[in-house]
């Protein structure tokens, strides 16, 4: 270093600010967990493009979700309720165009007012009663799933609900939400290009926008945020509104995939979105994070998911399996942030 120079102004190398960012230890994690499956699996199927179409599918429908969710943790919230608000707009979507007709423009339209009144209920009872997030969320998690459940019934005498496809504008809607992208002879399907637009621009957001510097303020420091005017109230309602949106979205993606819904559909994804983004680099306590994370961790996700059937491994022992090389990616990503730290 030159003489007299300072050394807090000596410029780092792009390799450490690479290790800086959140989602560097992610994308070790995903490398790790890619590699075990091209040794485990790739003369199986995990390497062709149609194994590849497999777990980007499933990375798809949950990186929608975790990347609100992404941003909604950087904001220091979380929202427990994102898995029963999938399955209640399928529901909604499916009782709407098929049961009474509505035209199925018509029915998405009502859906996403409903997820946007769901996310300003959610976002509002958290600013207005003080009380965390992940306690007032966990309560509606339980009322949605409930009144999903009761309407259902109560309309339909049954839980599950199909024939989506007879209703008008399906195809128009099938085209949008869940028809295949060919790429050599091979379909993916375009909630992918769902999920890879929301992650461009939720990272546009956080990086280029002055609502992204409030995000990071918000979830940093609520109160010296607020003292410098930012509205932090406004702040979380809108990003539990994207949640809701986020949700909302996924649940139409399945119900026209599908042409149906059930009541069930949607459990336990609030806890995977808090998992992948988690392990896409976004602290638990606010302020730290990345959209980019969010996605790598979902990613993760589905290579693991469809990874032990390319494995041939049991069923039964998928969570088990998913748990370790999730806890595997964590590590990772707890090395390589501890590393770029030091010095």
């Amino acid at each position: 270093m030159e003489a007299g120079r300072d050394e807090r102004l000596r410029e780092k190398s792009l390799w450490r600010r690479m290790l800086l960012r959140p989602e560097a230890g992610a994308l070790g994690g995903a490398l790790v967990v890619w590699l075990f499956f091209v040794v485990a699996a790739g003369d199986r199927g995990f390497l062709s493009l149609r194994g590849t179409a497999t777990y980007l599918e499933v990375a798809a429908e949950l990186g929608i979700v975790a990347t609100a969710v992404a941003l909604l943790m950087i904001g220091g919230e979380f929202d427990l309720s994102v898995g029963s608000l999938m399955g209640a707009a399928g529901m909604l979507l499916t009782i709407l165009a098929v049961h009474y007709g509505w035209h199925l423009w018509a029915a998405l339209a009502a859906v996403m007012a409903f997820a946007v009144v769901a996310g300003l209920f959610n976002g509002y009872l958290v600013i207005r009663t003080g009380l965390p997030s992940f306690i007032v969320t966990l309560a509606t998690l339980f009322v949605f799933r409930g009144v999903t459940i009761g309407v259902t019934r109560l309309v339909t005498g049954r839980t599950q609900v199909g024939g989506l496809q007879e209703s008008a504008g399906y195809d128009a809607a099938h085209t949008l939400f869940a028809s295949d992208i060919m790429i050599a002879g091979v379909g993916f399907p375009v909630s992918i290009l769902w999920w890879l637009g929301l992650v461009t621009f939720a990272t546009w957001v956080l990086l280029r926008t002055p609502f992204g510097n409030w995000i990071f303020g918000t979830g940093g420091d609520a109160k010296a945020a607020n003292s410098v005017g930012v509205p932090t109230g406004r702040v979380k309602v809108t990003l539990f509104v994207g949640t809701a949106l986020a949700a909302a979205l996924v649940g139409v993606i399945q119900a026209v995939a599908f042409t149906g819904a059930d009541v069930l559909r949607g459990e336990l994804r609030e806890f995977y979105a808090i998992i992948v983004v988690v392990i896409g680099g976004t602290l638990l306590t606010g302020g730290y994070g990345s959209a980019i994370g969010a996605a790598i961790g979902a990613l993760i996700f589905g290579m693991v998911r469809q990874g032990i059937v390319f494995t041939g491994v049991d069923a039964d022992w998928f969570k088990v399996f998913l748990g370790g090389m999730l806890l595997i990616a964590v590590l990772v990503n707890h090395w390589v942030r501890r590393r770029a730290m030091q010095g």
